[in-house]
């Protein structure tokens, strides 16, 4: 089961959904939430993880709790790391296989330290 939404490239957006765009150089603390449905944030291209702290931020410090989705650059290999740090859908790049996004979760089921979703530790979660 892949736990984050995969939208396909291009896809046409939702009515009635306040969207804000966040740069990847703008601080997500100073950001006003209020009515705010999603959050789009960029990878502008692979190497640039600016989008991963940002969205960490908005989760857990900021507790939004709405949709946090991920554009631009988006491979089937940040997808498990994009879900640990708070995003909840994805735009994967074109061409990208979804198939290929439920065998990467697969992979790993599990994880030792604490992230955006999991505030405890494996070992203090017993």
């Amino acid at each position: 089961m892949i736990p984050l939404q995969l939208i396909a490239a291009g896809s046409t957006a939702e009515e009635n959904v306040k969207v804000v765009t966040l740069a990847n150089d703008a601080d997500p603390m100073e950001l006003s939430l209020e009515g705010v449905d999603r959050i789009e944030l960029d990878f502008p291209k692979f190497t640039d993880g600016r989008a991963f702290s940002q969205a960490y931020l908005l989760r857990r410090r900021r507790k939004f709790a709405g949709d946090i989705r991920a554009t631009g650059d988006v491979l089937i290999d940040q997808l498990v790391q994009m879900y640990r740090t708070g995003f909840s859908s994805a735009v994967l790049k074109e061409g990208k296989d979804p198939v290929e996004a439920e065998r990467q979760f697969a992979r790993y089921a599990e994880f030792y330290q604490a992230d955006a979703r999991e505030a405890q530790p494996h070992f203090a979660r017993v």
